[in-house]
Formats: C-alpha cells, structure tokens, sequence
C-alpha cells in the first residue's frame, strides 16, 4: 500500500495519523533552511571566502556568489542559505553593515522571487514586415 501525505504543520512538531485499521505513521517537520541576500561585495568576492565568513555565524547550507552569466564578473551580491533560523538572524547581526573583503555588506533576509512579465522578444515580433528584405514568413 502507497500513501502520499502532505502536512502542513509548525517546524518541529510531532504528528500522528491513523489509517485505515490500527496502522500509525508519525511524521516529524524538519526546520527549514533560511536564505539571506549580501549585498554591496566586492567584485573579487568568491563562493568559497562568502561560506567561509558566513560559518562564522553557524553551519552554511550554500553560498553563491551572482555572475554576469556573459563576462563572468561578480554582480556585487549573493546569497548564502543557513541551517536554522537563529544562524540565520546571527549572521545578520555578525555581518549587516561590516566590513567584507574592503567592503561595507548589506546582508537580510532574501526576499521570494517576483513574478515579471515576459520578456519581450525584438527578434521574433512583428516578423511579417521586413522592410522588403525576404518578404516575410512562407508559413
């Protein structure tokens, strides 16, 4: 027998379901880990010296340093993902405002990705007039 359950509790309560009969499964919520933006580094800034600096705090989950995805170049933010809640609220208060590699860092708590528009495509719009260079679509 397969069971799909999903529970919406608070982090680390303990619940207990009962099936059909007298089966139980208890399920434990796990604390989830907290991102935080850093901004204002210095382009030479690294992934490994962010980690390094934000263990200081606690146990670092991931740090990443944002690239142009062309050049490469450091875009002078990242984001660095802590264990629990309390690392989390430490590092902002170890790093908001100090200094970084020769920089003042602006470090809170990462805000959720908002949705925006579609991107708007020159290359493929209005592709039925060409100005009498190839005349448009055959299709």
């Amino acid at each position: 027998m397969i069971i799909t359950c999903v529970i919406l509790s608070t982090v680390g309560k303990v619940s207990s379901i009962k099936l059909k009969g007298s089966h139980y499964v208890l399920l434990v919520c796990a604390q989830m880990a907290k991102k935080l933006y850093v901004g204002g580094l210095s382009f030479q800034t690294t992934d490994d010296v962010l980690n390094a600096s934000f263990a200081q705090a606690g146990t670092v989950v991931s740090a990443v340093v944002i690239k142009d995805k062309f050049s490469g170049q450091s875009k002078g933010f990242g984001f660095v993902e802590m264990s629990t809640d309390e690392e989390a609220n430490a590092a902002i208060a170890m790093w908001d405002g100090k200094e970084l590699d020769g920089r003042t860092v602006k470090v809170n708590e990462a805000r959720p990705l908002e949705d925006r528009p579609p991107r708007r495509d020159n290359y493929s719009q209005n592709r039925g007039s060409q100005g009498g260079y190839g005349g448009g679509s055959r299709y």
